[in-house]
């Protein structure tokens, strides 16, 4: 069995006299408050704090990064206990799980998953060697007794993760009981929520029509009329700021903005709320929506945050059996200079507005993104993001936009992720790359090594700050 252990200059450069300065300018860094605002844990682990129910449980059936792969290899989904949407027999021996999981451990190598998950074993539980199927029980039993002690509750591991402030993402249907419940406890961790309202804006979400019939009930709101309907968003919005929320979120097919006249844009909501509408009316009213979204966050403050361009639930047998989320999404070209200009003609110069960017079409970092935030006050650019979180995603990032777009028209790193234990190894590495980054611009005497320091907090703490108004 091999030897597990994270080499102190990992990811650092290996020409020694640029490594030596990552090293230094992540010395500087490194002990920086985590600051996660964006991602998809799930608050009542925080609300709750009870211990998390088995290895298999908290590291393998959630997080599809792991369980695409194992699919992609043949293992069925169903070995490794993801709930069927029909009720169908899956594994439900956390174990058994544990070692089919174990078993195909080699095909992470070279994956950010596979530096995720080899962080979180020799930091968090202190192993020392690679997991593969000899040593799967001894994994399981280790990281199992761990679980059940109170120190690797939920509200232990935040605060032993030095974590400043994390925030979830919920459906504008969600009643938040959980932050409240954060909120009333007296803890002090801080755990915020962010409006998502794609069930409510995107006619092609199963049940569009009932979901708004609900906003409506939440709100006390008409929402049978394109006047109440927006109204009902805004006191919606209002609730979720009660609840901490300074962001919103919007996962778009596209990066489609529309602004239409107000007749037209009445009528349009009659024709998606009546369930009769084509596939390029439903796309036009989700890009009037993001309009409207960037209008109400003119308004009330909120970040804006829009990840467009992924072809969600790709795989239609997975989704008929399993539901969303389950690792077949797949990253689609994405246009944003056409696409966003109607929003940017009458939002584009607002100093105010923050809109976030982000996506999982690398060729449009140089092309559109970096240009695009490296004009319009409005908008900053998103770290990369899902496929491309990752060493190569954030080397190649920082080479394509930086140029055009410098460093201060992005908002520093954010997880994006439901897998809880993997916030601070992603965060390293986000950390040492921004640092080796860094260091070549320093070696090769394009910039001065004082100012890279400064660089380097920004991109970790104070960028994220600011562009998130926490």
């Amino acid at each position: 069995m091999s030897t597990l252990a994270l080499h102190p200059d990992r990811l650092f450069p290996a020409e020694p006299e640029t490594r030596a300065i990552a090293r230094r300018l992540h010395d500087g860094i490194k002990a920086l408050p985590i600051i996660s605002p964006h991602g998809h844990t799930d608050p009542v682990w925080f609300a709750r704090n009870e211990s998390f129910a088995d290895p298999a449980q908290l590291l393998i059936v959630p997080d599809h990064y792991v369980f695409r792969m194992l699919y992609s290899q043949g293992v069925p989904l169903e070995a490794l206990g993801v709930s069927r949407t029909d009720g169908g027999v899956v594994e439900t021996d956390s174990r058994a799980i544990w070692r089919s999981f174990a078993d195909h451990y080699a095909l992470f190598r070279g994956t950010p998953s596979r530096m995720w998950l080899d962080w979180v074993f020799a930091e968090v539980f202190g192993l020392d060697e690679i997991l593969c199927a000899a040593n799967a029980a001894r994994y399981f039993d280790t990281i199992d007794a761990a679980l059940k002690t109170d120190a690797f509750r939920p509200r232990a591991l935040f605060e032993r993760f030095n974590i400043e402030l994390l925030a979830t993402t919920e459906s504008p249907l969600d009643s938040l009981d959980h932050h409240r419940a954060i909120r009333e406890s007296g803890w002090q961790g801080r755990v915020i929520t962010t409006y998502r309202p794609d069930p409510v804006v995107d006619p092609d979400y199963e049940g569009f029509a009932a979901n708004v019939a609900r906003l409506g009930d939440l709100t006390g709101e008409d929402v049978s009329n394109w006047t109440g309907y927006l109204r009902a968003h805004e006191v919606r919005r209002a609730f979720f700021r009660d609840h901490g929320a300074t962001a919103t979120d919007h996962g778009h097919p596209s990066a489609t903005t529309a602004d239409l006249p107000p007749a037209e844009a009445k009528a349009l909501y009659a024709k998606v709320l009546s369930g009769r509408s084509t596939p390029a009316e439903a796309e036009l009213f989700r890009g009037q929506m993001l309009t409207e979204m960037a209008r109400m966050s003119l308004d009330d403050g909120m970040t804006m945050q829009i990840h467009p361009g992924v072809s969600r639930n790709h795989n239609r047998t997975v989704m008929e059996l399993f539901g969303r989320d389950k690792g077949a999404d797949i990253p689609a070209p994405t246009d944003y200079v056409r696409a966003l200009k109607p929003l940017l003609d009458r939002f584009g110069n607002e100093a105010e507005l923050c809109i976030i960017l982000f996506t999982l079409d690398e060729d449009s970092y140089a092309r559109e993104l970096a240009p695009l935030a490296g004009h319009y006050p409005a908008l900053r650019i998103g770290p990369p993001w899902w496929f491309h979180d990752s060493p190569e995603g954030m080397r190649r990032f920082r080479e394509r936009i930086t140029e055009t777009a410098g460093f201060y028209n992005t908002v520093g790193f954010n997880d994006d992720t439901r897998a809880f234990l993997s916030i601070p190894a992603r965060h390293d590495v986000a950390r040492r790359m921004d640092c080796a980054f860094l260091a070549r611009l320093v070696a090769e005497h394009r910039l001065p090594e004082d100012e890279a320091h400064e660089v380097a907090h920004a991109l970790t703490y104070d960028l994220v700050w600011k562009a998130y108004r926490l």
